[in-house]
């Protein structure tokens, strides 16, 4: 429910305490954000944010669309870590995500994975454009993705997904890391796409056969 006595530049804004056990598994971290209509513009209205994730104050470079990046101070993810992100657009507003720079993600030791979960729902008449830099995976880092993007019928979104395997300006590949996960593309609660992505470093046959030995794969989503 909007508040009708909340400053427009003001989100109202929850904070969660990490547990001992999160802290010793990795940084369990959870973003959630609301936009909606206010006047003639869209406003962050609520955000809850645990561990090291957050967003930076929203801005308007195009009038009434609401801009808005999502912050991750420590700059890299390790195996054993967690990143949550759900964002919800509310019916009529119109709001823009992305980052700051690219999400890099770190070698892994002892085999555990880092994870990162994102679902962005647009509600009736609303429009997300969702534009995040890319995703770097460092030389053995193990990594599952899961995205789920789930549209009402007469909503609008427009993305992307940008994914490097290594550095290749420093001629790095994957190693023995590995990629996995998913995106999903619902509209009216049906599932219209399922795009798997499932890279092992140490499988060259993906870089020779798959990326024709290019190390950067990218996916462009696009409704209205």
């Amino acid at each position: 429910m909007i508040d009708p006595q909340l400053p427009q530049s003001q989100p109202q804004t929850s904070y969660l305490t990490p547990s001992t056990a999160a802290i010793t598994q990795g940084w369990q971290a959870h973003l959630n954000l609301s936009f909606y209509p206010r006047g003639n513009k869209t406003i962050l209205l609520h955000k809850k944010q645990q561990g090291p994730l957050a967003v930076q104050r929203p801005f308007y470079p195009e009038g009434n669309i609401c801009h808005a990046y999502v912050l991750h101070p420590p700059g890299g993810v390790v195996g054993g870590d967690s990143l949550t992100i759900t964002a919800r657009v509310a019916p009529c507003a119109h709001s823009l995500l992305t980052t700051p720079g690219a999400t890099k993600f770190y070698r892994s030791s002892e085999g555990k994975i880092a994870h990162q979960s994102q679902t962005l729902v647009v509600e009736e008449n609303s429009y997300l454009e969702w534009l995040p830099q890319e995703n770097i995976f460092f030389t053995d880092a193990k990594v599952h993705l899961i995205t789920r993007i789930e549209l009402a019928t007469t909503a609008r979104f427009m993305g992307w997904e940008l994914h490097c395997f290594g550095r290749p300006a420093l001629n790095e590949g994957l190693g023995c890391g590995t990629v996995t996960g998913k995106t999903e593309i619902w509209i009216a609660n049906k599932r219209i796409l399922t795009e798997r992505v499932a890279m092992d470093g140490q499988d060259k046959r993906f870089l020779i056969n798959g990326l024709q030995d290019f190390s950067l794969t990218a996916s462009f989503f696009y409704y209205q």
